[in-house]
């Protein structure tokens, strides 16, 4: 019998840090400590969800126990890249929420000492990895059930849910700026399902249309994009309304030479449940309940952890996700002055 890879978490200041560790459980790992600073506001449901796994009284105790595979990061977006490559330097791989970095600078430390030390560094996208949905239309685009992929279009809104927002939330310089953090989302989606390895940012654009009060925080983004062979849009915002029953409709249309995919990830009014996926090809016109397909990246990346494979997402797609966000905040940034 296989031993489990045992991991812990640094920072739980994003909520994403409850579908992180519940999915690296779920996938065979075993969840032995964690440490944050301070008391942020996930963590009283942290700590209902792990009530048994113990919290210590510095990072360092994680850092330096040999008995530790990896680390799993949701702090302070700014903070990730620095812990990342602690971790990485102490032997460790690492897991992080994304953003996994906020600068270029950062970006670059991040890839030296992966080049370094030869540890993996991940990022959970989770709008893909935490979906069933985007499980099922990753195995009908590799099926060729709509032929060659030369489009997506992604929609990223989300609510903003002002009570429980801590500072940083809506610090320009914490959290990176919508497109490095949000549209990261629908970066990953737009390279993974054209197979892009590259790709040229051709628009984008930040504001604060509905939020005067705070005016580090940007309420609406979008982008343009392209590959050689393929072409992107994406938007992505904190406006989703509070009668809608989830945080966001999260969508994404996958347009191919032979149909079209539609992803309706979280709800889709008027129909139970979530998971909704739409085929549309020159034989089939229907609604499939993706609800059951799975989520492979977590078991898979605990086998890369294991054979420093590239089965759950290559090193190189993780880089220029991240790059990409960067320069599509910076263009939005520059165009914005």
């Amino acid at each position: 019998m296989t031993t489990p890879l045992r991991f812990a978490a640094i920072g739980i200041d994003h909520r994403h840090i409850y579908g992180m560790a519940a999915n690296m459980i779920a996938a065979g790992a075993e969840f032995v400590g964690w440490w944050t600073e301070g008391h942020p506001e996930p963590e009283a449901g942290f700590i209902k969800r792990f009530p048994d796994v113990p919290r210590v009284a510095s990072a360092d105790v994680l850092l330096n126990d040999p008995d530790i595979d990896f680390i799993v990061l949701s702090g302070v977006p700014k903070d990730r890249a620095g812990w990342a490559i602690k971790a990485m330097e102490a032997g460790k791989d690492v897991v992080s929420d994304k953003p996994g970095c906020t600068t270029t600078e950062q970006l670059g430390a991040l890839r030296e000492t992966v080049a370094k030390t030869g540890r993996i560094w991940s990022v959970s996208f989770s709008e893909r990895f935490e979906v069933p949905a985007a499980t099922r239309a990753a195995e009908l685009v590799a099926e060729g059930a709509i032929g060659r992929v030369i489009q997506t279009i992604g929609v990223g809104p989300h609510r903003l849910n002002r009570p429980t927002r801590p500072d940083w939330f809506f610090d320009r310089a914490a959290y990176g700026g919508i497109l490095t953090d949000i549209a990261s989302h629908q970066i990953d989606q737009f390279l993974f399902f054209t197979g892009a390895k590259d790709a040229e940012i051709t628009m984008a654009n930040v504001a604060n249309y509905a939020n005067p009060d705070d005016p580090g925080l940007q309420d609406f983004g979008e982008v343009a994009l392209k590959s050689d062979n393929a072409h992107g849009y994406i938007r992505v915002d904190w406006y989703t309304p509070d009668a809608l029953p989830t945080w966001g409709d999260g969508r994404l249309t996958i347009l191919g030479t032979e149909g079209y995919i539609e992803l309706r990830k979280y709800v889709d009014v008027g129909h139970e449940g979530t998971d909704h996926v739409i085929l549309v090809n020159g034989t089939r016109c229907e609604r499939i309940d993706a609800s059951d397909a799975g989520l492979p990246y977590f078991g898979r990346l605990l086998d890369d952890f294991r054979t420093r494979g590239e089965s759950a997402m290559s090193q190189d797609h993780v880089f220029k996700v991240c790059e990409l966000a960067l320069q599509a905040q910076a263009m939005a940034e520059k165009g914005a002055q």
